[in-house]
């Protein structure tokens, strides 16, 4: 960071988010040419132009582009790094476990059991994430470790060992044309409208379907499902209707998804690793009692 400052990248990433300094400003409680000074400060220690700037207009210039796809990682990986700090001086009495409201496939209750019987087991948290800021959490140290479904969930920087792999579902209205078949296609698909999870890189719908409503939960889908806007494409454990106008189809030939236990690459402690064996136990020991094909 030796030709920027922590504090400038944050007042550029608040301007390029707002694409108005007097929003700007405002979000970072300072003064608005305080603001101003700060960003021509750093374009010209940059010696490049971050914002084409009208009375009337913000826009962000291809330099700009550029330090605001990278700018943000590269706070997130400095505040990770202070937290990585601070927990590495005290001592931790408590592990933190991010995951999506339902997103466990029924395997938390096992997980939780197995590690309570560990030697040493620490108090776990759970903290609640939406459809793709999980993974974030754990990169940024805002969390220790995370279930996460891939493909679809971002696992760069991650380590992660796998609990369940499952088929893919159609969750649809019970009025639609498809619905009263006992299973579907990708080819079925096509055509039909298909939710974009907002933040997700690769949703798994197949090439023809129509870009549906943006969604950011499971309640938020079902519901816009519910309503005839769009259909659901989903791993099996995300997708049971819980009301009587839903039908869940299996579309045979869809990737299967897998649910894993993630955490950060470089995280070697003690209380991840124990955590993360309990998972792995519990899981196994969930396929053997059902005996669920993997």
């Amino acid at each position: 960071m030796a030709e920027m400052e922590t504090r400038e990248l944050e007042y550029f990433l608040a301007v390029a988010e707002e694409l108005h300094f007097g929003r700007a400003a405002e979000r970072l409680a300072i003064a608005q040419p305080a603001l101003s000074k700060a960003v021509r400060r750093l374009e010209g220690r940059l010696g490049v132009r971050l914002f084409d700037r009208s009375s009337r207009h913000v826009a962000l210039t291809p330099a700009g582009e550029a330090l605001g796809r990278e700018g943000r990682h590269a706070l997130d990986a400095v505040a990770a790094a202070a937290r990585a700090a601070r927990r590495a001086a005290a001592r931790e009495t408590r592990l933190r476990l991010v995951m999506k409201p339902g997103g466990d496939a029924d395997l938390l209750s096992g997980i939780l059991a197995a590690h309570a019987r560990v030697d040493g087991a620490q108090q776990v948290d759970i903290l609640f994430g939406g459809a793709t800021d999980r993974a974030e959490r754990v990169r940024t140290g805002l969390a220790d470790v995370a279930l996460l479904y891939l493909p679809f969930d971002d696992a760069a920087g991650l380590d992660h060992e796998t609990l369940l792999v499952e088929d893919r579902v159609a969750l649809l209205p019970r009025s639609h044309r498809l619905a009263s078949r006992e299973r579907l296609t990708l080819q079925d698909l096509v055509g039909e409208t298909l939710p974009r999870w907002r933040g997700a890189g690769w949703t798994g719908a197949p090439e023809g379907a129509v870009p549906g409503p943006e969604v950011v939960d499971g309640p938020e889908m079902a519901q816009l499902v519910r309503l005839g806007r769009t259909l659901a494409l989903l791993p099996r454990s995300l997708a049971e209707p819980s009301h009587p106008d839903l039908v869940c189809l299996p579309v045979v030939d869809a990737p299967r998804s897998a649910l894993v236990i993630a955490w950060a690459e470089q995280d070697r402690r003690p209380l991840v690793a124990a955590f993360v064996r309990a998972a792995v136990e519990a899981a196994g020991t969930r396929h053997r009692a059902g005996g669920e094909e993997e």
